[in-house]
Formats: C-alpha cells, structure tokens, sequence
C-alpha cells in the first residue's frame, strides 16, 4: 500500500502568506436576493473577481442600477438581470429562458427576511407565512430547480445564507429562527446526498449584520428608529463583510469544502450576547461615537 503523501516545508510556509484560490473566469454565479444588502454585495464581489452574475430580485429598478455599476467599471464580466419572486412559476419561466438554470455554477441562495419581534401568543400570521414562504419554500425550490444543471454541468456550490438564529434561537425570533434551522438542516441533507457528485454547500451563518443591508428596517416594518437601535453602540458586520465569505467559500481550491461558515461581529458570542459601548472600534483602530443611523 502507497504511503500517504508528505508536505514539504515550502508548502507549509506558503499556506501563511498564498492561497491558491480558484479562477472564477467564465463562470456563472446567481444571486437571490440581490437587490440589497448581503446579495447586493456579493454580486459585486463575485463580479470583481471576474464571474458573470445573474441577479435576481423583485425590485427591477434596483438591479438596473447594479447592472450599471458593473458595466462602467469595464470589469469583463457578464450580467443577466431577473425580476422576479423566488416562489413564483413565472420567476423559474424566467430563469429558464435566459437559460441560467442550466447554466448557473454558483447559487448563492440569500433570498429571505425577518418580520417582528413579537412573542409567541401575539404573533400575526401573516408575519410567519411570509418568512416562511420566503426563507424556506423559495429557497428550497430554488434549490431544487437549479441543482440538476449543477449537476449536469459536472458540479458547482449551492451557497445558502444562514443565521445565528438557525443554530441559536431568541425570544421574539420563533418562526424566523425556526425557518433559519430548517434551512441548516436542508442544507445539510443537500450536503450529504450530493458529496459524490462534485457539488459543494456551503451555509454562511452571519450574527448581526446592519451596515448596507435593510435587514432592521424590513424586520420593523420601516421604523427607522427601532432599525437603528438595533445597531446602537456596536460594530456589526456590514454586508460586505458576509459577502467576502462567499467569495473566499467560492473561491476555495476544488478538492475544500466550507461547510458551514458562521461569522460574528467581535463584539457578539451569540444572538443575545452583544457588548455595547458608548465609543466603537473604527477599521484604522481609532473610535467612533455610537452610532444612531
């Protein structure tokens, strides 16, 4: 029997300072939810590591205005825009006509949102059917619909955004939690049926992320002040923080895997375990007053 092979010193040296990431080229990424926030952003990211993308979302002016910001940097990369809702038939009608079912690489699955904080026993309804249909039914079918062209192509990565409420819960988070670990575990049943069919699924789980994303605004249903509390006297992830991991799970050499990616703020240990100070951390280690955006 062949002994298992050994690593020189160069390559231990070198995995400190070089990675030998994947050449996104050619390839073709789709993005739910890509009209804001975390989506908004990795669509750029992936486009500036040279990946056509197609984004999708309900919002047409919003993609336009993508569309563009990707054409004038001249980056070479191609864009395809959908509008659509991820649990309409007319938004797959759509997919499939641009042909981007059967050609899709990388979806990345982000489509989805938190409504309220109300506790169980008050709670509207229609609040849950919405996060639900929304975080579980179209990110399942989306799944579904673009898996087999993944497939067919020879492989690809199914990316689907998480939660810390999909491995922690927290009161006020019932049917949002809920969903987020309905996703976890979809994801991980996706994990094990294809391992052998070179398609690669990653969750990326995020604490809280504010800064470029309308995550706070939305789960309050457009109370400016409550979003902004949400973020007062932290420094949360920003949209573009979450988007690098995407990026970085995408680009990982062919045989690596990142399962499960779940990325906090410094200053988060878990959904209910936040610091607030009166003065944050800025990137260049200076401060900044609390914030009240």
């Amino acid at each position: 029997m062949a002994a298992v092979p050994t690593q020189e010193y160069d390559a231990l040296f070198a995995a400190g300072k070089e990675v030998v990431l994947q050449d996104l080229s050619g390839k073709w990424a789709l993005i739910t939810g890509a009209s804001s926030g975390i989506g908004k952003a990795t669509a750029c990211a992936l486009a500036a590591a040279g990946c056509n993308v197609a984004i999708l979302a309900r919002r047409k002016d919003r993609l336009d205005e993508i569309k563009a910001e990707i054409d004038k940097r001249s980056l070479g990369v191609k864009v395809k825009v959908v509008v659509g809702d991820v649990n309409k038939d007319e938004t797959y009608t759509a997919l499939k006509e641009q042909g981007i079912l059967e050609g899709t690489d990388f979806l990345i699955n982000n489509a989805g949102l938190a409504i309220g904080k109300d506790p169980i026993g008050s709670s509207k309804l229609d609040d849950w059917k919405t996060m639900l249909d929304a975080n579980c039914l179209g990110a399942f079918r989306m799944v579904n619909e673009v898996l087999p062209g993944i497939i067919a192509r020879g492989g690809g990565h199914v990316i689907t955004t998480g939660s810390i409420a999909g491995i922690e819960p927290y009161e006020g988070g019932s049917v949002y939690c809920a969903s987020k670990h309905a996703v976890h575990a979809f994801m991980k049943v996706l994990r094990y049926e294809n391992y052998t069919k070179n398609v690669r699924c990653t969750v990326v789980a995020p604490g809280a992320v504010g800064e470029g994303t309308e995550f706070s605004e939305v789960r309050f249903k457009g109370d400016q002040e409550k979003a902004a509390a949400a973020y007062v006297g932290m420094q949360e992830l920003k949209a573009t923080d979450v988007a690098a991991q995407i990026v970085w799970a995408i680009r990982q050499p062919a045989h690596v895997c990142l399962d499960l990616i779940h990325v906090m703020p410094t200053v988060q240990a878990g959904a209910t375990r936040i610091h607030r100070s009166a003065a944050i951390p800025e990137d260049n280690g200076s401060t900044k007053r609390a914030r009240t955006q």
